[in-house]
């Protein structure tokens, strides 16, 4: 794939879009794993190479499903896996760790069900406000010097907490939500990653799928679909954050391109640490999705897209009231 991106100052060149597989076991409504297993497979194909899961998406489903997607195929992807996020047998959510001793006891369980003896990029998924987060990385730098990790990300960090965790050990990538209705990135994180050589990995690349232009209203989509609670998906909120879409999908057409493809060329050009992760259980919108990445943008239509989504352009909170509380800040 064209314009190949590094993945952290000491990582390795790759596509410069990754496949976020969340969404094959939970939070979008009803998913098939040999549905979701063709479009990995066929993300392989087409030279995608970073796959992003976490141990608590499906409460480990989504790992065992990526390891087995990935049998006889393993040196050609990069697994990236999260721990973290504490949720019981209920599938009900129970706060976040980051102890040393857990931090360790996650590892061992995501290598087995992903059935690989080492995970490519490791992250803390969310930061614990109880635990250093020195000790937490502390931890994660053992898995690392132990063969069980090669590289150790965070998600959802705030500035200050990457610093302190740079200087233990190097955070070769950060994964933050990153989209044209999530800009507030560029204020402060994608600067610092760019100062420390880190990868900016940009999950819901395409605003939870709103702009793709396919969701008008909560009720079109599944009742499990975690959506409908989301605060950019209520009322007024929905009505101002649809007018942007529509301004989006307006540039898109003048491209000739879908407001998708549009939402991912622009985000690989604003800056080269960027690599998005679009999840998708469709082979038909992996491919849509590759061929955006493909698209270089003008600077006239970079102008253009500021113009209609500047940032703060989008109205709601990203997560209810709960989960915000689990995002350092």
């Amino acid at each position: 794939m064209a314009n190949e991106r590094k993945l952290g100052a000491n990582g390795p060149s790759i596509t410069p879009l990754g496949l976020g597989c969340m969404g094959m076991s939970e939070f979008y409504g009803r998913s098939d794993d040999e549905q979701s297993i063709d479009v990995i497979h066929r993300a392989l194909d087409l030279g995608i190479r970073l796959f992003d899961t976490a141990d608590m998406y499906g409460r480990g489903h989504n790992e065992s499903l990526l390891g087995r997607a990935l049998q006889g195929r393993r040196e050609a992807a990069l697994v990236a896996t999260k721990f973290a996020v504490l949720r019981g047998e209920d599938g009900s959510f129970r706060g976040v760790c980051g102890r040393p001793e857990y931090v360790k006891q996650a590892c061992d369980a995501s290598l087995r069900r992903l059935g690989i003896e080492r995970i490519d990029l490791y992250y803390q998924h969310r930061v614990d406000p109880e635990v250093p987060i020195e000790d937490t990385v502390g931890a994660m730098a053992e898995l690392v010097q132990a063969g069980k990790v090669r590289w150790i990300g965070l998600s959802e960090a705030a500035p200050d907490t990457i610093r302190r965790a740079h200087a233990v050990h190097p955070i070769t990538a950060l994964q933050t939500e990153y989209s044209l209705w999530s800009r507030e990135p560029e204020r402060a994180l994608l600067p610092l990653c760019e100062e420390l050589g880190i990868a900016f990995v940009a999950y819901s690349p395409l605003g939870r799928g709103v702009l793709t232009g396919a969701i008008r209203k909560p009720e079109e989509l599944e009742p499990g679909d975690f959506r409908r609670a989301l605060p950019r998906m209520e009322g007024d909120n929905l009505a101002h954050n649809l007018a942007l879409v529509d301004r989006v999908a307006e540039v898109a057409r003048a491209r000739g391109c879908t407001p998708a493809q549009l939402a991912l060329a622009w985000l690989l050009a604003r800056s080269p640490i960027v690599i998005p992760i679009p999840g998708t259980r469709k082979v038909s919108r992996l491919q849509e999705n590759y061929e955006g990445s493909q698209i270089t943008l003008t600077r006239e239509e970079l102008a253009r897209i500021d113009e209609v989504a500047p940032v703060g352009a989008a109205v709601g909170a990203r997560y209810p009231e709960g989960s915000m509380r689990n995002i350092d800040r």
